[in-house]
């Protein structure tokens, strides 16, 4: 018996780590409910998938693109494929809302042999508007030095009924387009919002998107830059889009 337990424990030392998060995982369950974590959102798809998201209008959710790509048709989903859940906890949530437009970088193509991961982002127009209780995220497109102290969070393959978080990581710098950071963070929590404190520190807004883990054993973890997609937000603002 002694023999088959500790087979059993080398076993699980010998594990792969989850993409994207080191030896030290520092995510843990976050409430809902409360700021900055209640405008991020869960998106489910019709054929099962799921990834997280974060609110920056009343009608405006942030995710990654390649969240809504199906491969086996080798295209985008259809808006009406899509679903945003507010305040997702273990099966329950505070709203549901259908998606009514989808856009994406037309510069991201996934099922392109080397796609433009800086161009991996999409921005979903909701059928209506997000409950009053869940404010928007505001947006910071300004470049962040290295060092920067940063947050991540999502619904993890892993944990994937609750928020989970890593509220102690920093911005390492930046690597092909995109913003490079030690946030522990894994599959599902593609489209979290990277969050920064606002310059005058009350709060937090959107730096980024989530779009990819690392798999080396110096786990590093990739985010889209808002201002990626900053000047598609300002043009539906100045066009009346909440």
């Amino acid at each position: 018996m002694a023999g088959g337990a500790g087979a059993a424990a080398d076993a699980h030392a010998e594990r792969p780590l989850l993409p994207g998060v080191g030896p030290g995982d520092r995510r843990a369950p976050v409430d809902a409910t409360l700021a900055p974590w209640r405008s991020v959102v869960r998106i489910q798809t019709n054929l099962a998938g799921r990834c997280t998201g974060a609110l920056v209008g009343r009608r405006t959710v942030l995710t990654a693109g390649h969240c809504l790509f199906n491969p086996r048709t080798r295209r985008f989903l259809q808006a009406s494929s899509l679903h945003v859940l507010f305040g997702y906890d273990r099966g329950e949530f505070t709203r549901h809302v259908t998606v009514a437009q989808v856009a994406t970088d037309p510069a991201y193509d996934p099922a392109s042999a080397t796609p433009v991961a800086a161009a991996d982002w999409a921005v979903l127009t909701l059928s209506e508007p997000a409950p009053e209780s869940v404010p928007p995220l505001p947006v910071d497109a300004e470049a962040l030095p290295a060092g920067t102290l940063v947050m991540l969070g999502g619904y993890s393959q892993d944990r994937a009924q609750i928020l989970m978080a890593d509220r102690d990581c920093r911005l390492l710098g930046a690597s092909g387009g995109l913003l490079v950071h030690d946030c522990d963070a894994t599959r599902g929590t593609s489209g979290g919002p990277l969050l920064v404190r606002t310059p005058k520190g009350e709060g937090w807004a959107v730096a980024g998107v989530g779009v990819a883990a690392g798999n080396t054993p110096v786990v590093r973890n990739f985010a889209v830059p808002s201002a990626r997609f900053a000047a598609l937000l300002a043009r539906d603002a100045a066009a009346g889009q909440p």
